[in-house]
């Protein structure tokens, strides 16, 4: 049976669960309606915070929750809710970074992250050369085959086109999270992958 909840967002969620660690206090920007942060959890993280600017979606999230303590979620902008910085130890931020300012964005992803904990960006960008068309052509057929086998999930939160190319998502976060393991995907994504000096 294909696993529930596939996306082309989903997709790439283990890329940030490999980081979770029993004692890990992690932070999701724009959680939506917490399945990141729920995953987390199960993954054996000690509690997570699920940060969204819709309402509704921080409700959903809730909701969803079912009680569970380990999980937390706050309706608010992350440039600028009340978040302790330098407290989280995965601070995960998947196709929301484009909703932002880049360069803001990123100094506050790297602002929230603790002490040699993580970041994991998997993140949206606009075509900008004859390399990055012939991959995003490349995706074409693996996505209609994954949603044939896999289906794919709504998620319903918004959706927006991303103003920055690839090139210069990967040299802002040279700037603000040098050191940082940058890599293309399938699926139209890329990640980003920055560890916090100790």
């Amino acid at each position: 049976m294909p696993p529930p909840y596939w996306n082309h967002n989903t997709h790439y969620h283990p890329l940030a669960l490999r980081h979770v660690r029993p004692d890990t206090r992690a932070l999701d920007v724009g959680s939506g309606e917490g399945l990141l942060t729920r995953r987390v959890v199960a993954a054996g993280a000690a509690e997570a915070t699920g940060l969204d600017t819709d309402p509704a979606e921080t409700a959903r999230a809730t909701q969803a929750a079912g009680g569970d303590e380990r999980l937390r979620y706050v309706t608010g902008d992350v440039l600028t809710a009340p978040l302790d910085e330098h407290a989280y130890d995965l601070v995960t931020c998947v196709a929301t970074l484009h909703h932002l300012d880049l360069d803001a964005g990123l100094r506050r992803l790297r602002a929230l992250t603790a002490p040699g904990g993580h970041v994991v960006v998997v993140g949206l960008a606009r075509v900008g050369s004859p390399a990055d068309l012939a991959l995003s052509l490349a995706g074409v057929p693996a996505a209609v085959l994954a949603r044939r086998v896999r289906g794919e999930w709504e998620h319903g939160s918004p959706i927006a086109e991303p103003a920055t190319t690839y090139a210069g998502v990967r040299d802002a976060a040279r700037r603000h999270l040098p050191g940082a393991r940058w890599r293309r995907h399938l699926y139209w994504r890329y990640s980003l992958t920055w560890q916090a000096p100790s």
